[in-house]
């Protein structure tokens, strides 16, 4: 008999499904589509059914499943396995363990979508098997999580680890969150856009401002792209952006003293050139106590953290 651990990662436009091992190696993976439809009354039982049907034509002796994880995005009670609020898939108090338990006949773990992730990555991944760890995801927003002592943060009623939202500059711009200043503004791919536009009215001359001209449209790649080349006004916005970012890693790691901070997301693509950077800012700002025993890194695993974090919430509660 071939025992596995399912990890499943909730999007509002995928899922991602996969059978993992218990030493953390995917056996099979894909993806099926969100239906968003009726507020996702759907999802639950369109994620059994391909996991079902995957089981059905394995090839694998005798699989079976030992539990389920799984990773979605909004508002979650890990603890009660709700899901309190996913606004982009129309979620409310959704009992998801409950009901997908009900379904799969198998125990059912819920956690956030960036809290498995992170789980992922420290438990094959760049983190090493760190006791204690940052995660930051830079993408559209700005996401993450912390483990300390061993354990994921979830807080009173889970919004431990929302890093993006860290005040990082006082009256700074507006948040979606209804706040003004968050680190999200400033970090994202969004905040990089947003910092190049103002950068363009005021160096009308810097290469920013001729590509712009030429193309109408900037993204964070370009602007790291037209850093390298020496552009005056791209090096600006990603010296400010790893300033920020660094200084409030700095004010976390006092916190909770990390071995490594992790840094993924489609931003975290810029390599070399952004993390050099952050580790500048990160150094500046700390004590020096922790910053000499702790690590600054891009992730590893990519899409497939999320997986091999729901599978990791089987393995630790098994």
């Amino acid at each position: 008999m071939t025992e596995l651990l399912v990890g499943v990662d909730i999007g509002g436009t995928t899922v991602k499904i996969g059978f993992i091992a218990e030493d953390g190696k995917i056996q099979e993976k894909w993806e099926i589509p969100t239906d968003l439809t009726n507020e996702g009354e759907n999802i639950i039982s369109d994620i059994w059914k391909s996991i079902d049907s995957k089981l059905k034509m394995s090839s694998m002796a005798n699989p079976s499943i030992k539990g389920i994880g799984v990773g979605a995005p909004g508002f979650v009670d890990a603890h009660a396995g709700i899901i309190t609020e996913a606004v982009n898939i129309g979620w409310k108090d959704l009992h998801l363990a409950e009901e997908l338990e009900k379904l799969a006949g198998v125990p059912v773990y819920v956690e956030n979508d960036a809290n498995i992730a992170v789980l992922g990555e420290n438990w094959i991944g760049a983190g090493n098997q760190s006791e204690n760890l940052i995660a930051i995801t830079l993408g559209t927003g700005v996401g993450g999580g912390i483990i300390a002592n061993g354990s994921i943060l979830n807080g009173v009623n889970g919004m431990a680890g929302e890093i993006g939202h860290i005040e990082a500059i006082e009256n700074g711009h507006p948040c979606n969150c209804g706040k003004k200043g968050c680190l999200e503004t400033i970090a994202s791919a969004t905040g990089i856009v947003r910092q190049a536009m103002e950068k363009i009215h005021t160096q009308p001359e810097s290469l920013l401002a001729k590509l712009f001209q030429k193309e109408g449209r900037i993204s964070a790649k370009n602007v790291f792209d037209l850093a390298k080349q020496g552009d005056q006004a791209s090096g600006e916005i990603v010296d400010y952006t790893a300033d920020v970012l660094g200084k409030a890693i700095a004010n976390m790691s006092v916190i909770i003293n990390p071995s490594n901070i992790l840094i993924g997301g489609g931003v975290s693509n810029a390599g070399d050139q952004l993390i050099d950077a952050i580790v500048k800012a990160f150094r500046k700002h700390a004590l020096p106590k922790v910053s000499e025993v702790c690590t600054i890194k891009t992730c590893q695993l990519g899409n497939d953290a999320g997986i091999i974090g729901g599978a990791y919430l089987v393995y630790e509660n098994n």
